[in-house]
């Protein structure tokens, strides 16, 4: 067990014929009480204060963890976010390809629909262009035919009389 300043303050030396002055010894012991005291004070100051920083570094230690857990989930959720938007981005793509398909598709048969109508407006251009041309030409062959000149050569008084005579 340590000694303590008390211990040190009480003890008694025995007597002999040559010894120490008892007054030199005294002054000494009295200044190793004080000096002594002053350091038990001081390492009990010591003591408090390193059971503070201990608290101090216990409550770091924490805030450190749970920071670098916090820091942890964050990474994770950014990489759970990124995997998300990546999916995300080859669903959108996909779709959009699907449409780009469904697009194109409609337009090809848009297209050939088209082409089709306009292959048969040509036909039925030609036909009429044909029924036309006949047609016309069934009335310049009339025109041209020779009772058109009878009629030019018989006259006025006699068109009236067949006419009256019809009636």
């Amino acid at each position: 067990m340590p000694l303590t300043p008390l211990d040190i303050h009480n003890k008694v030396f025995t007597r002999s014929l040559r010894g120490y002055n008892e007054d030199e010894v005294n002054d000494f012991l009295d200044q190793v009480v004080k000096d002594y005291e002053m350091v038990i004070r001081e390492k009990k100051a010591l003591d408090e204060k390193a059971s503070q920083l201990n608290e101090r570094l216990s409550h770091f230690t924490n805030i450190e963890e749970t920071l670098n857990k916090s820091i942890l989930v964050a990474q994770e959720t950014a990489e759970e976010l990124k995997g998300n938007a990546a999916k995300e981005s080859k669903l959108i793509i996909k779709e959009a390809e699907k449409n780009a398909d469904r697009i194109i598709n409609e337009a090809l048969s848009k297209s050939r629909r088209i082409s089709i109508e306009v292959e048969e407006l040509k036909k039925q251009a030609k036909v009429f262009r044909t029924r036309l041309k006949m047609l016309v030409e069934a009335q310049l062959d009339m025109i041209d035919t020779d009772d058109w000149e009878d009629l030019f050569d018989t006259e006025m008084g006699e068109d009236l009389e067949l006419v009256e005579t019809k009636s």
